[in-house]
């Protein structure tokens, strides 16, 4: 039997890794999830969002993977203020001060969801965006910060995670912007503008920062 699908493997190490990043999250007063697939995070999410909450959204590949936002949106139980939201037949976007005050509304939401660039083996999250709203979020404002991030995310430390961010995550999403969503600001690293290293909660704050961890290659 030859070696030529190391699957199992490359699991089992993601899957170690991601235990460990867990257990380092539990120790600065985050909570962590980990989950083997998609599906289970999705499950997981939406059992994690009570009815009622009001919920903000950050710009995220990963959240729009696993299919989070149609979800909520079907399941109908919460508000949602959107500030990416895009027309599927048209492509209109809001105009731009429109957009501005949404994302200042989420600092108010209940539960903001969003993905992230990176997370140590540590326990330490790093994320970088253009106009700075993801990680304001993520940091002060609204109640509970749910993160969900595939396991590709893991870096061995935040000078590993910077460098993930410059020269892998930065760099695809400047031309996803541009070839998706048709700006052109991205290439001229306006991706890369505003950077939160965030290293825990308060103790008096337990849990505000949650994250799923997902054994599967998700978002940039």
């Amino acid at each position: 039997m030859g070696d030529t699908d190391l699957s199992a493997e490359i699991r089992q190490y993601q899957r170690e890794r991601a235990e460990l990043v867990i257990e380092k999250l539990h120790e600065k007063y985050m909570d962590g999830h980990f989950v083997e697939t998609a599906d289970e995070a999705l499950k997981l999410l939406l059992e994690l969002v009570p009815a009622g909450a009001r919920l903000g959204r950050g710009d995220s590949v990963t959240l729009n993977q696993i299919g989070a936002f149609e979800a909520l949106m079907d399941r109908g139980e919460n508000e949602f203020i959107n500030p990416v939201r895009t027309d599927a037949t048209t492509g209109y976007n809001p105009p731009r001060e429109e957009r501005r005050e949404m994302q200042r509304q989420t600092l108010l939401s209940d539960i903001y969801l969003t993905g992230t660039n990176a997370i140590t083996l540590d326990g330490t999250i790093v994320s970088t965006d253009g106009s700075g709203n993801r990680v304001a979020a993520m940091m002060f404002g609204p109640k509970k910060v749910i993160i969900v991030a595939g396991v590709n995310k893991i870096c061995t430390d935040v000078d590993d995670a910077l460098r993930r961010i410059r020269d892998w995550a930065g760099p695809v999403n400047a031309w996803r912007h541009r070839l998706k969503h048709r700006k052109d600001d991205g290439l001229g690293w306006g991706v890369l503008r505003y950077t939160a290293i965030i290293d825990g909660n308060q103790p008096v704050e337990q849990g505000k920062i949650c994250v799923i961890l997902i054994n599967e290659d998700l978002g940039l």
